[in-house]
């Protein structure tokens, strides 16, 4: 699993991406399935920052629509049922709820903006919008009184740092080298290819760069010594957990009176998730999190919608990404675009680098080809068809729809599973579930069980296949069992992990 630095240091490598988020993901798997040798250099964990910090949703934009971004919500539109199709047991399709609220966007402006939505990004197997009497559907129930209209629409949710690590790993599969935690402190261009150093004077070369660095892209740019006209809008985008508000499966996408949006999703079961807020962000990217203003303003965004009334007190978890968004001179931050730019350095300089500013979850893929495309114009080894749009994810080769009989089988296989628990190993992992649990007949002969239906085989498949190193990256960005694990059974499983490493 892991590259020593004097293997990697031998070769000459196609492709150097910096930068393990969702872009940097989808670009290295991309490449390497074309037949580039392709090195992933990243400073922390992989999803270490804003791609395990989302709303986690693959959706068009419905609130784009308001800013006129068309183009946008239509490219995310088709790529929301690609990707439910490659991964189908990281994407499920979700219900949203939009109750109309007196004194807002009205009935009718929210009816066809609904209608766009439904029409313009291709919609073929999830359910159009229908309009809702809240006062006799469970979606009401929850809801102060006065919310009697509505409309369900809808979207898909996603284990965004899943969707990270898996892109990664096929990436692997494909022949990628990997290397979290690996900061590039130097980049120059010799001649015809690229020379990183890395922390600890390692040194790497490669025939292309492609600068996927999120909000750092700017600052590779300017390690790199090249100029950039280039200006980047760094905005927070906070999210709380609290225990659930409402006991269906449904989400809800709600309106504020000054303008702005947010969802309640339904998370892990016994919890709900409501975000987001977009406030611009300035200070390190390092441990980025909540102010109390931000988690104060949720909870007041919640009060105005759900009967049962929270506070900061009730969250159990905080979470926040900075997003590198383009500066389109937008006035507020909610309203700066979510689209994403590409610029490829002049052939005169020589060997390319490629620089992705801005983009949304929902679009990787396909911006991870059109990255590819650019370069092909350069360097042939990356030209060719755009193969990733069909072709599933490690554990997703199985049909579109078919989780839960998965799910059913799984536990058939390994009756000793709880049914929460085959439901998760499924949404994690897909098939990957039975390669895993292998020969195990009972809950002993998976070893050491730290808890909450995590054990010693699990551990090791995340550590030797998906990079896992300490109990953050596997209780956090690998699973969401945070939410379950005690401080005991968290600092165990982080001993465990310590004592392995070595």
């Amino acid at each position: 699993m892991r590259v020593r630095a004097s293997d990697a240091e031998e070769e000459m490598f196609d492709l150097l991406v910096v930068g393990a988020g969702i872009n940097g993901a989808g670009v290295a798997r991309d490449a390497a399935g074309r037949g580039a040798r392709v090195l992933v250099l990243e400073a922390g964990d992989i999803a270490g920052g804003t791609s395990s910090a989302s709303t986690k949703l693959i959706h068009g934009g419905l609130r784009y629509l308001e800013h006129r971004e068309f183009a946008l919500v239509r490219e995310s539109l088709a790529e929301r049922e690609r990707l439910w199709g490659i991964a189908p047991h990281l994407v499920r399709p979700m219900r949203f709820v939009l109750p109309h609220r007196a004194g807002l966007r009205p009935r009718w402006l929210l009816r066809l903006g609904l209608f766009l939505y439904d029409h313009i990004g291709g919609r073929k197997r999830l359910p159009a919008t229908r309009s809702l009497n809240l006062r006799a559907h469970p979606a009401g129930k929850p809801l102060k009184p006065g919310f009697t209209a509505g409309f369900a629409y809808s979207d898909c949710w996603v284990d965004d740092a899943r969707l990270v690590v898996l892109n990664l790993r096929d990436a692997a599969d494909r022949g990628a080298q990997v290397m979290p935690r690996t900061p590039v402190e130097a980049l120059a261009r010799e001649a015809d290819h690229w020379r990183a150093t890395v922390k600890g004077g390692r040194l790497f070369r490669a025939r292309a760069v492609v600068n996927a660095a999120g909000p750092a892209v700017l600052d590779l740019i300017t390690r790199a010594g090249i100029a950039s006209a280039a200006q980047m809008r760094l905005v927070r985008g906070s999210h709380i957990v609290v225990p659930a508000l409402f006991d269906h499966g449904l989400a809800y996408f709600f309106q504020l009176p000054d303008g702005r949006i947010f969802f309640a999703i339904p998370y892990e079961h016994d919890f709900t998730l409501i975000g987001t807020t977009d406030v611009d962000h300035v200070g390190s990217l390092h441990d980025v999190q909540p102010d109390p203003a931000e988690i104060a303003y949720l909870c007041e965004a919640a009060n105005g919608y759900f009967q049962r009334q929270i506070g900061p007190q009730d969250v159990v978890w905080r979470f926040a990404g900075v997003r590198p968004l383009i500066d389109d001179g937008s006035g507020r931050p909610e309203a700066a675009t979510r689209g994403y730019r590409l610029d490829l350095s002049d052939e005169a300089e020589g060997a390319p680098l490629l620089s992705i500013f801005g983009g949304k979850l929902t679009t990787y893929r396909h911006l991870a080809a059109s990255a590819m495309e650019m370069l092909g114009q350069r360097q042939p080894l990356f030209a060719g068809p755009d193969w990733t749009a069909n072709t599933p994810l490690p554990g997703g080769d199985f049909p579109i729809d078919g989780a839960a009989d998965l799910t059913a089988r799984l536990q058939a296989d390994y009756p000793f599973l709880a049914p929460r628990w085959s439901e998760r190993m499924i949404a994690a992992y897909g098939t990957i579930a039975w390669a895993i649990l292998a020969d195990a007949h009972t809950l002993g002969d998976c070893g050491r069980h730290f808890g909450h239906g995590l054990t010693e085989r699990e551990v090791a498949h995340l550590a030797d296949r998906e990079w896992a190193r300490t109990a953050d990256d596997i209780l956090w960005r690998r699973t969401k069992l945070d939410l379950y694990f005690s401080e005991a059974e968290r600092a165990a499983l982080d001993q465990y992990l310590d004592g392995r490493d070595r």
